[in-house]
């Protein structure tokens, strides 16, 4: 995730998320994720204290600051670099277990009354964000996986 003053993602010549200041969210799922870690990871984005109080420091969640959130998927957050100079896209999950763990995330962070845009599964899609601090997190729900 990063804290950004404004994100959009664009499929082609259309806007399909944009938001102000908040979270822009890059989801990766695995073949081993469940609901359970998509459930984790949306309660982690609505709780996580990175975005700045009245003097900067990092102590407010995007929820205590008003903020939005928008929630890009990436298969290729899973990208395995060790051989080659191809990478191999094996740990990412099938299309048809990613998009509702995805979706899930989603409906997690709208449920608990934060504003949620999203890019639209599958696409190529472009993301234009302007990341503030530059802030950038690495959320994991198993030690040594990112999601």
């Amino acid at each position: 995730m990063q804290r950004v003053t404004r994100a959009a993602v664009w499929v082609g010549d259309e806007v399909v998320g944009a938001i102000g200041s908040g979270l822009l969210v890059l989801v990766g799922v695995t073949g081993e994720d469940t609901e359970r870690d998509a459930d984790l990871v949306a309660s982690k984005l609505v709780g996580l204290r990175i975005l700045p109080d009245d003097a900067q420091a990092m102590n407010r969640s995007v929820h205590e600051a008003g903020g939005a959130v928008l929630i890009v998927s990436q298969f290729t957050l899973y990208a395995d670099t060790r051989r080659g100079r191809r990478p191999s896209f094996t740990a990412a999950a099938h299309p048809r277990v990613a998009e509702p763990l995805v979706e899930r995330v989603v409906d997690g962070v709208r449920q608990a009354g934060i504003e949620v845009q999203s890019g639209r599964f599958g696409a190529k899609m472009a993301v234009e964000l302007v990341n503030d601090g530059p802030v950038t997190v690495l959320v994991e729900t198993r030690r040594g996986r990112l999601v």
